[in-house]
């Protein structure tokens, strides 16, 4: 009897060691439905990397279905002009459904994972409320914590009412909820001066106490939580604001140099990417680069940044410009830059919707009265996409826009733009009368800097 039953659990043994494997599941499933859509198409776009983004066809009836993997984070799913959220983990399989003509109201999201979507649909309704009626940032101090703690307070209820919600979500979000609330803080004051129109105001001594209790080095919460990133940024941008006083340096490659010390290579690497188009911008290519590449380990970030070097070398100061041909001018014809030989010229890269755009407007248009007659052309130059077309040419109009009025043959997507690897507007370059480069990042309109060097070339 003995025998038997060893023999019985030798072949209990050998099953359940020949049992095959199930691989742990490493993608989420969206399927949809989107009625009534006026574009068959729906994009799924993470707001943790801005490349990921999945471009799906609707079927006949408005149904689609995406597999995402290793998916954790907060998603846009847009149709056409309307948008939503969408949150996913591993594992989840949900159905979302939605009629376009009136999509916020109509949206529905069942199966594995709804439970946490409804959550964040809710929180979202809740957090709109706050924000009815008075601006926040028109209060003073007291009673601005107190609004915003009592929007803390009501998320932390909420997530604790919410059915089916696990322990570790209701603690990531309770954390991602604080910060929320710090991030708050850490803003009132600049919103408090431009609100309130009270451009000389402080906040009292004690108000931002609360930050001090950040740790600066959780690499969990530096993963889930964009509003802990932003305060860990706000830390380390405070540090590199000085660093750039005391050494003379500029803010792009101080704020570089304070993150390449940082001993997390979660943290790290996650304040690097921030500072991938920092490298666009600055003054110093050569620096930025051996900095940056000896301080990342994060292999698609370092080619991205080899990728604007090499093309940054090509528009360094004394080089040949690249070449724009046949854009339009808004005072009729067309224009090319071959045009412009025999004459400074000064470009100013922008676009309507741009709000630091329109704010440098009043500057260029005092710059170009102060040179008017000078050897020297202003040029600018719309990125405005094409259905903005009527608003760029009525915008020059009302807003009385001198000098030479262009608009870009394809937005971004224009070769003269990528050739410059223009990753924000706006955008100056100053060239000289042969058409070469004297500054890829010439001064703005605003900055003084920009007369002193027009005046040393005219």
């Amino acid at each position: 009897m003995k025998k038997s039953i060893y023999v019985l659990g030798l072949a209990v043994i050998s099953l359940a060691s020949c049992k095959e494997e199930v691989a742990p599941v490493d993608y989420a499933i969206v399927t949809g439905k989107v009625t009534n859509a006026t574009t068959n198409q729906v994009l799924i776009a993470s707001y943790q990397n801005r490349k990921e983004v999945d471009t799906l066809t609707l079927a006949a009836d408005g149904s689609f279905v995406d597999t995402i993997q290793s998916p954790k984070g907060q998603y846009a799913l847009i149709n056409d002009k309307n948008r939503t959220s969408l949150y996913l983990e591993e594992g989840f399989n949900i159905n979302f459904s939605a009629d376009a003509k009136d999509f916020a109201k109509s949206i529905a999201i069942t199966g594995t994972g709804s439970v946490e979507n409804n959550f964040f649909k809710a929180k979202s309704e809740k957090e709109a409320k706050f924000r009815d009626g008075t601006n926040p940032y028109t209060l003073e101090e007291d009673a601005f914590k107190e609004k915003m703690a009592s929007q803390k307070a009501a998320i932390n209820s909420l997530l604790d009412g919410t059915e089916g919600l696990s322990e570790a979500f209701k603690t990531t979000q309770k954390n991602d909820n604080n910060y929320n609330y710090l991030v708050s803080l850490s803003n009132f004051e600049r919103y408090h001066q431009h609100y309130a129109q009270k451009p000389d105001f402080k906040v009292s001594e004690n108000f931002l106490a609360e930050l001090n209790a950040v740790d600066i080095t959780n690499e969990e919460d530096f993963s889930n939580s964009s509003s802990y990133k932003s305060l860990v940024g706000a830390h380390y941008g405070k540090i590199a604001g000085e660093k750039a006083e005391k050494d003379s340096m500029s803010y792009d490659l101080a704020m570089l140099k304070t993150i390449a010390p940082i001993e997390s290579e979660v943290i790290r690497n996650g304040l690097l990417k921030e500072s991938v188009f920092g490298i666009t911008v600055t003054e110093k290519l050569d620096e930025y680069y051996n900095t940056f590449m000896a301080a990342s380990t994060d292999e698609d970030q370092k080619e991205t940044v080899k990728e604007y070097y090499t093309k940054l070398k090509a528009v360094e100061a004394g080089n040949a410009s690249p070449k724009f041909v046949d854009y339009e001018n808004h005072a009729g014809g067309k224009t090319s830059l071959e045009d412009l030989k025999g004459k400074y010229v000064y470009i100013d890269v922008w676009a309507t919707w741009c709000g630091p755009c329109l704010a440098e407007i009043p500057a260029l248009k005092e710059t170009e009265e102060a040179y008017h007659g000078k050897n020297i052309e202003f040029v600018s130059i719309s990125v405005d996409r094409p259905d903005a077309y009527d608003k760029w040419k009525q915008m020059v109009v009302d807003k009385e826009l001198g000098g030479v009025q262009l608009l870009a043959d394809n937005n971004f997507d224009s070769d003269f733009i990528k050739d410059y690897v223009i990753q924000g507007i706006p955008k100056f370059i100053l060239l000289d009368t042969e058409g070469n480069i004297v500054n890829a990042n010439a001064p703005r309109p605003s900055d003084p800097k920009l007369k002193e060097v027009l005046n040393s070339l005219l």
